[in-house]
């Protein structure tokens, strides 16, 4: 998973508990004009305006709290970049299941490919054993 799919999953998470916990926060999230994607983008706009790399998770938080209260609040443009985040995301059971089912996969397809280079390797030299010149001593 990349940093900003990571970034914008433990954002969600966050709010949605928030909204389980906070009934007048809960209508918040559910307004039609508000998306988790236009919320990362605030957050990221918001933390290149301010030039600094860190940033504590409340401050965090904060801000996409923010962008759900303010129904009038500039979004920005979307930002090319990456989001490095220190939060472990705990994967539902069948996004394991889906998660080593690809890694497999990808597993059988990196062997596969081995074997193919050594049978290739293997061919070519049974070719150069079966070119042996004859001896002019052998009548």
């Amino acid at each position: 998973m990349k940093g900003t799919e990571h970034f914008t999953r433990t954002i969600a998470e966050y709010l949605n508990q928030r909204a389980a916990t906070d009934p007048l926060f809960a209508p918040n999230l559910m307004k039609p004009n508000k998306s988790i994607e236009e919320c990362v983008t605030y957050i990221l706009n918001q933390v290149q305006k301010s030039g600094c790399n860190g940033f504590d998770d409340d401050e965090i938080y904060s801000m996409a709290v923010h962008y759900y209260d303010e129904d009038e609040i500039e979004v920005g443009k979307a930002t090319d970049c990456q989001v490095m985040v220190n939060h472990v995301v705990e994967l539902t059971e069948e996004e394991k299941a889906e998660a080593r089912k690809q890694a497999i996969a990808q597993y059988q397809r990196e062997e596969l490919a081995k074997i193919q280079s050594r049978n290739a390797r293997v061919k070519k030299t049974e070719n150069k054993a079966i070119q042996v010149q004859q001896s002019l001593f052998d009548f």
